[in-house]
């Protein structure tokens, strides 16, 4: 019809979260979790985050970065956080390390000053833990991203699942594994790992100022995490960190 308005289909818009991929050595384990109901719920809240601006930490492709550095069967030691750093450019995927060239946050200093009285680490100048993922220390928060400014924003919305798949996952393994567990948030993960599993669970205070002087600081957990990995015929975790190039 002459003069008829033309009426232009809607393009379906792509899902700002259709990165949300896992390393490909993760995929199969978790790929239950990756398809589930709630992960699906997961990735629309997400999406709904970005689509309307709101700046989520970290970038999303650091989203999966602690299981980055190895397959499943090379973890050694987990050490689970709470959720991402929520201040601009210090969260970069792995529990309680940031770049290196950001202020270390005061969590990681009290880490650090346990490390010293318990193995004579010396600061290294900055507070990026890379170094310790590359040897199979697996730098794992329960919720997995946060928004800029709001702490804990991004809990109960589906990570808690997916953190959990994790964690199930390596309990099941017959190979010994260290889980450091600090805080009550991170030590309802041991539900997932049996009394009778070849594991090493170690529990302490959370290293936050507000509770580590409640038995975090003088845990002696670096200690005894070796202890235990060379007692089954593994190489212990070297703790000391490199210095910083940006001194």
């Amino acid at each position: 019809m002459i003069g008829a308005k033309r009426t232009i289909p809607a393009q379906r818009q792509r899902p700002l979260t259709d990165g949300f991929a896992l390393p490909p050595a993760w995929a199969a384990p978790l790929a239950d979790a990756m398809t589930s109901p709630r992960t699906a719920e997961l990735r629309a809240f997400l999406d709904g985050e970005l689509q309307v601006g709101r700046t989520i930490y970290p970038p999303q492709s650091q989203w999966f970065q602690a299981l980055e550095a190895f397959a499943p069967d090379d973890v050694k030691v987990v050490i689970l956080g709470q959720d991402p750093y929520h201040g601009p450019g210090q969260a970069h995927g792995l529990s309680f390390s940031v770049p290196p060239d950001v202020r270390v946050p005061p969590s990681l200093a009290n880490i650090y000053k346990e490390l010293a009285a318990d193995t004579g680490f010396t600061h290294p100048g900055h507070g990026s833990l890379t170094e310790w993922a590359a040897q199979g220390v697996l730098l794992l928060n329960s919720v997995l991203t946060v928004e800029a400014g709001k702490a804990a924003s991004h809990q109960k919305r589906g990570w808690e699942e997916m953190t959990d798949a994790i964690i199930a996952h390596l309990a099941v393994s017959a190979r010994p594994i260290v889980f450091l567990l600090w805080g009550a948030y991170a030590q309802r993960k041991a539900d997932f790992i049996s009394d009778d599993s070849p594991h090493l669970v170690l529990r302490a205070a959370h290293p936050s100022p507000l509770s580590a002087h409640n038995g975090f600081l003088g845990c002696r957990h670096f200690s005894a995490a070796n202890a235990f990995l060379e007692s089954t015929g593994q190489t212990p975790i070297r703790w000391q960190i490199g210095a910083s190039l940006f001194d």
